[in-house]
């Protein structure tokens, strides 16, 4: 059994906290809030013993004996203090995205991991998604042609963040699909943006609406549209080849992942569709979360790390992120990664 801390039971984190409590190697000895009705509201909520040490004070942790593993879920500007003082104590780091919102604290992090011996994971859910590793089988197989160009839609009227703009909020979990599916990283970004809501001259704008574009080694591009002012909720990702368009939307009643089959056949100057039909594909209809908290007690148990959302893949989409932030304050100039930055 591994001894679990989880640090924050906010929107996010009572959902990992329900994962531990359901998992069979996993045993929670403590949770963390600042908010002493959340701790009461999971005390009763998942009626938690009275052994579990319930507690204000991120530091209480330390009393207890035995314990391996911290599962974070507080805001990103907490990370980099929390997932340090962890390490340093000794316990295994489970994190939820992004990792921290600089590329430096990241690699930081990252090497603390190392020289501790101590498995640092980040929460990148849709990567654990059946859609999304059935959908990279398909991407990697061929199945598409020649790979031409992706697109993504993330929009829902809220939640307004007020520590990070709708890029950091939303684009993170489109840019890991789009890494995962074509086994790249983008060499080339752009961002522009649109403020509406917190444009105040006092603070840094926190841009409503994001477009972002990543070009990869291969020429392949991609285009993201972010925002959290649109009440047409949209979670919906594609990516087009010369012989067909794999599609992944949440909001399908019928199946995430289709195969739109479908390409030209040139017939004098006319440009004729052949082989179109479309193929709807099962997929598994597990939590993606579970699968993460699963991931990560077996990391912990075996001490060997997430190929999928190490420590190191976490960082290499907060560079992304932060490059993107980079073009966005310019009007869209492109910036340039080198490889050596991943």
């Amino acid at each position: 059994m591994i001894k679990i801390a989880v640090i924050g039971v906010g929107r996010w984190g009572v959902h990992l906290l329900r994962n531990f409590l359901e998992h069979p190697q996993a045993k929670i000895e403590a949770v963390v809030d600042l908010s002493l009705e959340r701790l009461a509201a999971v005390r009763q909520q998942y009626q938690l013993d009275s052994s579990v040490l319930l507690t204000t004070n991120w530091q209480d942790i330390k009393q207890l004996i035995g314990l391996q593993a911290v599962v974070i879920a507080t805001p990103a500007s907490t990370h980099y203090s929390l997932i340090v003082d962890a390490l340093h104590w000794g316990y295994h780091v489970l994190v939820e995205k992004p990792l921290t919102l600089n590329p430096t604290e990241c690699q930081a992090i990252c090497q603390i991991a190392e020289i501790q011996q101590r498995q640092l994971m980040v929460d990148h859910t849709y990567l654990f998604h059946p859609a999304v590793e059935k959908g990279r089988t398909v991407v990697q197989a061929g199945q598409l042609g020649d790979l031409r160009y992706g697109y993504a839609t993330r929009t829902h009227l809220g939640p307004v963040r007020q520590d990070v703009d709708a890029l950091w909020d939303l684009a993170i979990h489109d840019i890991a699909i789009f890494n995962f599916w074509l086994g790249q990283m983008p060499s080339v970004l752009q961002a522009t943006g649109t403020t509406w809501l917190q444009g105040s001259p006092s603070a840094s704008p926190l841009a409503d609406l994001v477009w972002v574009t990543l070009t990869y080694p291969s020429g392949f591009r991609a285009y993201i549209h972010l925002c959290w002012l649109n009440p047409d909720k949209q979670r919906r990702l594609g990516v087009v080849g010369s012989s067909g368009s794999l599609i992944f939307d949440e909001m399908s009643l019928l199946s995430p992942l289709t195969l739109l089959h479908g390409e030209f056949e040139r017939r004098g100057d006319q440009f004729i569709p052949i082989h179109q039909k479309q193929q709807v594909l099962e997929v598994e209809t597990d939590e993606p979360l579970r699968r993460v908290c699963d991931r990560f007690i077996s990391c912990v148990l075996s001490n060997t790390s997430s190929v999928v959302s190490s420590g190191w893949v976490g960082t290499q989409l907060v560079q992304i992120l932060a490059a993107l932030t980079e073009s966005l304050n310019q009007s869209g100039k492109p910036v340039v990664l080198q490889p050596n930055e991943y």
